[in-house]
């Protein structure tokens, strides 16, 4: 059969088609990033066979050599990027060319404005590693064999990037992957040796596998006659780049430049990191970890099966990408290598679970992690703003998960306050303590759906009129953080709609006040308990109201009104419990309720009273028809009246 007849053409996956589409018309502003991603993912390509041919070292077929190379061809307006790593099967073609293999790509497409510049920016940040051929190739040609197949078994991929792309068998006699771009028009500078040298020392200095490129032929002398050699001199490959693993080297060798070229490398993100830490450690654990923390969020980041962790390496022989054991999900951010000296050669995904080793790893670098975002924000204010607006919600998850550093990741949470009324989230634990008047001995906080509900709560009236500071969450994660915050600083964390209200400063005065007060509604709380009685756990009078009638609060040891949203949103089986109505017994609409002698009418108005609580903290009414119902009759009496 010939190579012809075995020729398949198959199209695209339409999101990497869609995604083509916008490479093909240039939305990149920087198109040498091309030459990074390729080298890269060859560089890993050689990181895989290095841990295959552990286990297999027929792998390596005679050649243990690791190399990239790369060759440019003027005259053809080509440049050729190839490895000699662990290479491709037909299968593994189609899935690693033909589909974007990432989770979040929808989102990602989603997120597209039409705007050039900044739909370019948003390329940059998803990373597409191999697609960013065709922000200057018009096709491209990969031919790869897979480590230990026979030559036969070599496979030559081409698209022009449009809708399809073709697949055919052709003979490799040496193991690896060669990718060729035919560079448009408009690129033909990348087909210059020099410029794409240049390229190679600005990105990928920091590889630990030899970047190799052609060096100039040298002269050659002419001979004793005068006459010049028949034989001109062959021109050798030679490294382009450092080819040491950044990570080995000495802090204080390694430039600011070369630590982000190595973060885009790990990462493959489009943005320099905001800060990293780079630590060599000895001792009990033997270990080397080079940690980054993104300027951005990934678009998976809610995908808590999305890849994430750090690239493992024992002995500096790489071992996997993406391996989570060493850092907790709440750090699900974090990017970097860790380097240890104290795990096997052999060890597993699954063996890592069962290793002691790892636990202390983990410990280790959540500390240096916590340790490098409390510097940042002790340091560069503006900085770690950066970071809580892109992560700050997934920090929050950490006291639940991580009890041992629970005082750690409280110190670095940021808040919304009554102290500044801003939505943004610049105030933290710390700041509410020291601003808190002489006697309060506990920090107040408030959780609604969004953050005008929290800011427009009627619990917080009683607390404004006191100039007590209260914090607004209304983040999804927020009930469940405080849940498990619980304290901080030696202060109880109390949520002003959980049980009754115990403002420490509340004088004889005020004391005797309310329980006037109480002791004069006591008729009314019992009509209001009758009218309400499928509704309401309980109806009772409240100090903590200042401007509203009434509002709603839950049970000391009862779920959080937006805890109970979100789980019910997600299917999840909530506790059966009853909400607390708390009436002002000083507000007009209330006197008029008591006032009220038609017990129709006075059913009505109780139940709109109810319902207008239930709006205000956020929730849903289970009959909205019969709540305008009875608000449309009120009004026709009222102006009839």
């Amino acid at each position: 059969m010939t190579a012809e007849m075995n020729k398949e053409t198959l199209g695209f996956q339409t999101e990497a088609q869609q995604l083509l589409h916008l490479m093909i018309h240039s939305l990149y502003s920087n198109k040498e990033i091309f030459l990074r991603e390729l080298i890269s993912n060859a560089s890993d390509a050689v990181d895989k066979l290095r841990f295959a041919a552990l286990a297999n070292d027929a792998l390596l077929e005679g050649d243990g050599e690791y190399a990239v190379r790369v060759d440019v061809d003027k005259d053809a307006g080509t440049v050729t990027i190839s490895d000699n790593g662990i290479g491709m099967n037909r299968e593994e073609v189609i899935d690693h060319l033909g589909t974007i293999a990432k989770s979040g790509t929808a989102a990602f497409l989603e997120q597209l404005s039409g705007d050039q510049q900044k739909d370019s920016q948003l390329i940059g940040q998803f990373g597409v590693g191999f697609y960013s051929s065709f922000i200057v190739a018009d096709r491209v040609a990969v031919h790869t064999r897979k480590a230990g197949a026979p030559a036969d078994e070599g496979v030559l991929w081409e698209s022009r990037g449009e809708s399809e792309f073709t697949i055919e068998p052709q003979e490799k006699a040496d193991r690896g992957t060669s990718i060729t771009l035919f560079l448009r028009d408009d690129c033909k500078d990348f087909a210059d040796d020099w410029r794409v040298r240049s390229v190679i020392k600005k990105y990928s200095d920091h590889i630990s596998v030899p970047v190799l490129m052609k060096e100039a032929p040298m002269p050659v002398a002419d001979d004793a006659e005068g006459e010049e050699a028949s034989e001109p001199a062959q021109a050798q490959y030679k490294a382009v780049n450092e080819a040491t693993a950044l990570w080995t080297r000495s802090r204080s060798e390694v430039s600011d430049e070369e630590y982000g070229a190595f973060y885009k490398h790990v990462s493959h993100d489009f943005e320099d990191p905001l800060t990293w830490s780079h630590n060599r450690v000895e001792g009990k654990l033997e270990y080397t970890s080079l940690l980054y923390i993104p300027a951005r969020a990934p678009f998976d980041m809610w995908n808590r099966d999305a890849n994430r962790g750090v690239k493992l390496y024992v002995q500096r022989t790489f071992i996997m990408d993406d391996a989570e054991q060493f850092l907790p999900m709440y750090l699900r951010f974090v990017k970097g290598v860790l380097d240890s000296n104290d795990l096997s050669l052999n060890v597993s995904r699954e063996i890592l679970q069962q290793d002691k080793t790892v636990e202390a790893l983990r410990s280790a670098l959540s500390k240096r992690v916590l340790d490098m975002l409390a510097k940042m924000s002790k340091n560069d204010a503006e900085k770690y703003a950066v970071f809580w607006k892109e992560f700050g919600q997934v920090l929050k998850e950490g006291p639940a998960e991580d009890a041992n550093n629970k005082d750690k990741i409280a110190q670095l949470l940021r808040f919304s306050t009554t102290h500044t009324d801003k939505e943004v989230q610049d105030q933290s634990l710390k700041d509410y303590i020291e601003r808190m008047p002489e006697g309060q001995e506990k920090i107040y906080y408030v959780v609604a759906e969004n953050f005008n509900t929290a800011r427009r709560s009627p619990q917080l009236e009683v607390f404004r009129k006191r100039g007590i500071e209260v914090l607004l969450l209304s983040d999804r994660v927020d009930d469940w953080l405080m849940n498990h915050l619980q304290e901080f600083d030696g202060k109880q964390l109390q949520d002003v709609a959980r049980g009754r209200l115990d403002l420490d400063d509340e004088s004889e005065e005020e004391k005797q006040a309310r329980e006037a007060a109480e002791k004069d509604s006591e008729g009314l709380i019992e009509r209001l308990k009758a009218v309400l009685e499928g509704d309401v756990e309980e109806v009772r009078v409240t100090t903590r109201l200042t401007d509203s009638p009434a509002c709603l609060v839950v049970g000391e040891m009862d779920m959080g009104a937006q805890m109970r949203r979100i789980m019910e949103a997600a299917g999840q089986a909530v506790p059966e419990s009853k909400p607390i109505l708390e009436i002002n017994p000083t507000h007009p609409l209330i006197n008029r309720l008591d006032a009220e002698s038609d017990e129709a009418r006075f059913a009505d108005l109780a139940k709109i009273i109810f319902d207008q609580a239930n709006l205000a903290e956020g929730g849903q009414l289970d009959d909205p028809a019969a709540y305008v119902e009875r608000l449309n009759s009120l009004l026709l009496q009222l102006s009839n009246g």
